[in-house]
């Protein structure tokens, strides 16, 4: 049995849900999501409380219940709380600063990035060398960091790049000099 399909979501206050044949609308204090779910799985919404049944055991199906359940709890957190990712910049000359709705970002190349900001999402820049993204849609917001991230990836050698604030990165020696 899928732990995480059975687990029963709680509706924050402020928040309300609609469900019309498994295209689920969230509305918070933050925005509205929308998303269409498998009729495989059932949504039944009663007193704030979520709850998930599935129509049969085959494989796929249960696949579908604790993703089902894991993007309800997802869209519930975001139109209540929002999610952010703070990304961090290191290196001599490496910064970033916003141009209007883009974000320029030096990073050691022989020209600036320019990369357009997504409508739905937010970026602030509280110092030259701090990036956090937020917005009510996980995915837009973990899709936009590593588009960020990409531009210069954490050199492992040197430290330099640009990298998630929890991220560790394994650091390697280089060459050992010769006798």
């Amino acid at each position: 049995m899928s732990r995480v399909g059975n687990r029963i979501l709680t509706i924050p206050s402020g928040v309300t849900l609609e469900n019309n044949q498994n295209l689920i609308t969230v509305k918070g204090p933050k925005g509205e999501l929308k998303k269409q779910f498998s009729t495989l799985i059932s949504i039944n919404i009663e007193d704030d409380k979520i709850t998930l049944v599935r129509a049969n055991e085959e494989k796929h199906t249960k696949q579908l219940h604790g993703t089902t359940n894991s993007l309800l709890a997802g869209m519930l957190k975001g139109v209540s709380e929002g999610f952010s990712k703070k990304l961090l910049i290191k290196g001599v000359g490496y910064k970033a600063s916003l141009v209007g709705n883009k974000v320029e970002i030096y990073a050691g190349y022989s020209h600036p990035y320019l990369i357009d900001i997504p409508t739905e999402l937010k970026l602030e820049i509280p110092k030259p060398t701090e990036m956090i993204v937020t917005g009510i849609d996980k995915q837009k917001v973990g899709e936009f960091a590593a588009v960020l991230r990409k531009v210069r990836k954490p050199n492992v050698y040197s430290g330099k790049g640009i990298m998630y604030d929890n991220e560790t990165i394994r650091r390697k020696e280089g060459k050992a000099a010769s006798k």
